[in-house]
């Protein structure tokens, strides 16, 4: 017996719009990474994905994704979801979402998908998006405080490397040596 081997994508929703006037009152880095809010559910999401496959890749690409694409995770509050797709057939997806440009509702907002990490498990993805939640309630609570600049905070999101959430950190002086993981070297 052979097993079906998946593949998971964690995605992240960054919006482009920004609304007026709420410019000086929120981080930068709050502003891209907005809650979802209207009727954006994860039926909606694939619809949206599905058609943009059919358009791109036409029948062949929209068969090949058909039965194995699926929602697995959705959180409005944080923008981010996570795919499962089968191995052979990712990158038509990541390919799809790439190309999206407004969410799949009617009249949606203008938006980029952003696809943070590519994994085999959904155990890896899951920790992935627990650590860039973390990363961007620092990268928020820095800017608020004068600590970081928000070239600094959204530089530290978009590079998404491990030596962000390390950099970010160092950057605030509040952090004891105590918090630290067993993992974690520290540099002072």
């Amino acid at each position: 017996m052979v097993r079906l081997k998946d593949r998971y994508l964690l995605v992240n929703i960054v919006y482009t719009d920004l609304p007026p006037g709420q410019k000086g009152s929120v981080p930068d880095v709050l502003l891209y990474n907005q809650p979802t809010i209207g009727e954006l559910r994860p039926q909606t999401i694939l619809k949206g994905i599905r058609s943009q496959v059919n358009a791109l890749f036409g029948d062949c690409g929209s068969g090949s994704v058909e039965r194995s694409l699926q929602v697995k995770y959705l959180s409005t509050a944080t923008s981010t979801f996570i795919l499962r797709i089968s191995r052979a057939h990712y990158r038509l997806v990541w390919a799809a979402l790439t190309f999206m440009d407004r969410l799949p509702l009617k009249d949606g907002r203008p938006c980029i998908f952003r696809v943070v990490r590519v994994s085999g498990t959904i155990r890896k993805v899951e920790e992935e998006a627990i650590r860039r939640a973390k990363l961007l309630v620092l990268a928020a609570k820095d800017e608020m405080a004068g600590k970081a600049s928000p070239s600094d905070a959204l530089n530290a999101l978009f590079r998404g490397g491990k030596d962000s959430a390390r950099n970010l950190a160092l950057v605030n002086d509040d952090h004891d040596d105590a918090e630290m993981d067993e993992g974690e070297v520290s540099d002072g």
